[in-house]
């Protein structure tokens, strides 16, 4: 074996090593389908699918624990319940009892900085946003690519507006609480 041939079989074997490092993701690629085309198949395959539910009713429950020739007592009628959240429970009217609790007291005035603190969260996201819109407007040519950087600052702008209007809102419902709260004797304590 020569000096050329020493030199040259190691550079032949990276080179067959770098070649099959770069050629096998590709071809392992090329085997799998496309997301867009998995998804497009799945969305096809709920389509012809039927549904699997079955609704329940009187007949198909057991007749246990019954009378023999009673017939089955109805299944009482759900009665959805509206769900308020604590923002909303946070602006009813305090209650006129003096059995509020310490905790009720907490929960409401909580409840309302809560709310309170994420608008201001939001609304400082928003006032980022708006500063980067308006850099990127200032910063094209194109009058297209300007014209809609204009129009997301202007919604932008209308949000922040709105939202300064709730942020108002707000600090005045947590006075009212705590004027209330001092009107019906209430301790400072509970509300920090």
């Amino acid at each position: 074996m020569s000096l050329t041939d020493s030199l040259l079989r190691p550079r032949a074997v990276v080179a067959a090593a770098l070649l099959g490092a770069f050629l096998v993701p590709i071809a392992a690629s090329a085997q799998n389908p496309p997301l867009a085309e998995v998804a497009k198949k799945e969305q096809e395959r709920r389509k012809v699918a039927k549904p699997s539910g079955k609704v329940l009713t009187n007949k198909d429950l057991p007749q246990g624990g019954q009378p023999s020739g009673a017939a089955p007592a109805p299944l009482p009628a759900a009665v959805p319940q509206p769900q308020e959240d604590q923002a909303a429970q946070a602006q009813k009217p305090a209650e006129t009892d003096k059995d509020k609790d310490e905790a009720a007291w907490r929960a409401r005035i909580g409840a309302a900085r809560e709310t309170l603190r994420r608008d201001q969260m939001f609304a400082e996201a928003l006032q980022s946003r708006i500063n980067a819109l308006t850099s990127d407007f200032v910063n094209r040519d194109d009058p297209y690519q300007r014209g809609k950087i204009g129009e997301d600052r202007q919604k932008a702008l209308a949000e922040l507006e709105r939202l300064r209007a709730d942020i108002a809102q707000h600090t005045k419902d947590i006075a009212d609480i705590e004027e209330e709260a001092r009107k019906a004797g209430v301790p400072p304590g509970w509300l920090r």
